[in-house]
């Protein structure tokens, strides 16, 4: 009898531990290239008005993983991540106005953008408000600038971009 319930309780705790968070399950899913099933696991949470899923899904419309490319889509999630002031969202619409990517070409705009997120200390907008400035782009070209911010991302020493499921989940 003590053997059965041992099994039971090692049975549930791993049924738990395997669905515990489904935005974590999406991530498990995305890393595996099963974008539909991330797709799947983040849309609830996204219309719920979860800030990393409504990004995760723009990053995926964005770049047609598990959905149809469609950028206006993506725009559309990554401004809802934005209101809630979620980096790496800020960080992406500079990206598509950077490229003029499912909106008008903008320098401005995008170094807007990079610069809201990186005063949130994301390296990687940190990085690109550097280059905005070492090429003149919506800025007026700047080296001692474009410096100042290149060394604010290496001091944090982190070399990764926004990705999928950035450090800002909050549990």
């Amino acid at each position: 009898m003590k053997l059965v319930l041992i099994a039971l309780i090692v049975t549930l705790g791993l049924a738990a531990s395997a669905s515990a968070d489904p935005f974590d399950d999406g991530v498990i899913a995305y890393r595996r290239a099963d974008y539909a099933t991330a797709a799947r696991l983040w849309r609830p949470l996204a219309m719920e008005g979860d800030a990393e899923a409504e990004y995760s899904l723009g990053v995926m419309y964005h770049s047609g993983q598990g959905v149809e490319q469609n950028f206006a889509e993506a725009l559309s999630w990554y401004r809802k991540a934005v209101a809630q002031g979620f980096a790496a969202a800020q960080y992406q619409l500079g990206n598509m106005y950077l490229a003029g990517t499912g909106v008008p070409q903008d320098y401005a705009a995008a170094m807007s953008w990079y610069r809201k997120a990186a005063k949130q200390r994301a390296p990687y907008a940190q990085r690109a408000v550097g280059l905005m400035y070492e090429n003149g782009l919506g800025v007026a070209e700047d080296y001692v600038e474009a410096m100042k911010w290149y060394r604010l991302a290496e001091d944090q020493s982190d070399t990764s971009g926004p990705g999928i499921a950035p450090s800002q989940r909050k549990r």
